[in-house]
């Protein structure tokens, strides 16, 4: 009978990782885990602390730090692989999993259907042939190098990609394989899994080209699987259900799709949202019971198609992504840095970026320009980003895969500020209070196009008592907005005051406040 050895990685939620394997290991099966080397070191030892005594339970022998569309994401599942297989001789399979993925058929449906289906199970596309890739980077993905991390390097990231293109650096495809692309959310047989390590400990110039391909968890295991297993022994599907928006985003499942997911011709799903609490639990029973029929419909796709084409309301099943869940989520925190000064806004957040993981966005609904990953197009525009404002910020979120997010508001945008302080997110305000001189103001008025180059000196002096009337109000309206969690920064406070409200707005220890206040030349003009 198979036995299944699971193939986790994760980088937050310790909880929720001790459950899921708990979960998972209740009905025989195993479980690999690798746990970010990112993440905070005690989360890792809770983890460790409470499954140690669970013996269908290991460990990646080596803890790497992972970031999307690296190698490094290969790299901590081989690790995870080289444990499994060396810890559980009796695993028939292994099978890719996240932390937002749970089983919605039970151990004894999923070892039935592997038993039934000798194939490894694995979205294997040829990379040029097919359009798998709908958006962005297709052939640059392979033919040039990538070193840098392209969500938090994003300007080395294309300057690089830039530079290999106009000196003509392109380089060779290993000629014996060919590419292929498909979902990361794999099973494949033991087997499979024992020629793909031996055929990497063999293969450098393999391992090479693939340690600087662009996102190559997406084309690594479809392309060796394809390279060493029979056509006949593969079945080019994920059995992990996962669905996109309009914009390519997951779409995430909540408590009343409990029986529509249970209908589906998966094993699992992905991605579960976290404040689906009461299908967690349900489908946190499932897995380990037994005896359960299910009755495959298989519509999930087509019925969400549907309804979000003709741009259907209500939560159940499959409405617009935008309309899914209006808030940005409960456990998120937006981070909202307010300032006139837009260029010592970016200052502080080129500091926070130093000091600090924590994603940040500049002023994204007043730039057009502003750096924005590429989001299926609702990015595009000022008038659509603001439109959409929650849409665009979950979606920065799940980009950024992260419960934290700064951003960058001018203090005009009360509206914005009334919004995201409405959400049932946790919303926090930074407001810096800049000094304005007379030279400061004749520019911002020409830049606003209140006034030109060549307008009189006269008309300016009598404007600019107007303007800082207009920036003076502003900041009345913010302080007297009510907001819970408002901090101030001021031009003229000390180091030690601004450094209190940067540690509150942050939730930074008091030390690492004090590096980021104590910058020379943050208010500089």
């Amino acid at each position: 009978m198979a036995k299944i050895a699971y193939i986790l990685l994760c980088h937050k939620d310790p909880e929720a990782v001790v459950q899921q394997a708990e979960q998972l290991t209740a009905a025989g099966d195993y479980m690999a885990i690798h746990f970010d080397g990112r993440a905070a070191a005690e989360d890792y030892q809770l983890i460790r602390t409470e499954l140690d005594g669970n013996p269908n339970v290991t460990f990646a022998r080596k803890r790497i730090k992972c970031g999307w569309g690296e190698w490094s994401l290969v790299q901590a599942t081989l690790h995870a692989l080289q444990s499994a297989l060396e810890d559980f001789p009796r695993a028939t399979h292994f099978y890719m999993l996240s932390g937002d993925c749970m089983a919605v058929k039970t151990a004894e449906y999923a070892h039935r259907f592997l038993d039934e289906h000798d194939r490894d199970f694995i979205e294997s596309f040829d990379f040029f042939e097919s359009d798998w890739i709908k958006t962005g980077m297709k052939e640059d993905r392979l033919i040039y190098r990538h070193f840098f991390n392209e969500r938090k390097h994003k300007q080395l990231f294309y300057w690089s990609h830039g530079l290999q293109k106009r000196l003509g650096l392109q380089r060779d495809i290993p000629a014996d394989i060919q590419v292929q692309i498909g979902s990361q959310w794999w099973c494949l047989r033991r087997r499979t899994v024992e020629w793909i390590l031996g055929f990497i400990r063999t293969r450098r110039d393999v391992m090479r080209f693939f340690r600087t391909t662009w996102i190559p968890d997406e084309t690594f295991f479809q392309t060796l699987v394809r390279h060493l297993i029979p056509e006949s022994e593969i079945d080019p599907r994920t059995l992990t259900f996962l669905m996109f928006t309009d914009y390519g985003m997951p779409v995430n499942f909540y408590n009343d799709h409990y029986d529509l997911l249970l209908s589906q011709d998966f094993l699992f799903a992905r991605k579960i949202s976290p404040e689906a609490k009461e299908l967690k639990l349900r489908l946190g029973r499932l897995y380990a019971a037994q005896g359960v029929s299910f009755q495959i419909s298989n519509e999930g796709r087509s019925l969400y198609r549907f309804l979000a084409q003709r741009g259907r309301s209500g939560r159940r099943f499959a409405p617009r992504f935008w309309e899914t869940e209006s808030s940005l989520g409960r456990q998120r925190e937006l981070l909202v840095v307010v300032c006139k000064k837009w260029h010592v806004a970016k200052r502080l957040l080129e500091q926070i970026r130093q000091a600090t993981s924590i994603p940040a966005v500049e002023y994204l609904f007043d730039e057009e320009d502003t750096a924005l990953p590429d989001l299926g197009g609702i990015q595009a525009a000022l008038m659509k980003r603001t439109r959409h404002r929650r849409a665009l910020l979950r979606m920065l979120f799940e980009y950024y895969e992260t419960d934290q997010l700064i951003i960058c508001l001018d203090p005009a945008a009360i509206d914005l500020m009334n919004d995201f302080h409405s959400d049932r997110s946790s919303t926090r305000f930074l407001h810096i209070d800049c000094a304005f001189s007379d030279d400061y103001l004749a520019g911002h008025a020409q830049r606003t196009g209140l006034a030109g180059a060549r307008t009189p000196q006269l008309t300016l002096e009598r404007l600019l008592p107007t303007i800082r009337n207009d920036i003076l109000h502003e900041g009345d309206r913010i302080r007297d907005a009510g907001y819970s969690r408002l901090y101030n920064l001021r031009e003229g406070a000390s180091t030690e005051e601004n450094a209190g409200q940067l540690s509150g707005f942050l939730n930074l220890p008091r030390d690492k406040a004090m590096e980021i206040a104590a910058s020379q030349s943050l208010f500089a003009d």
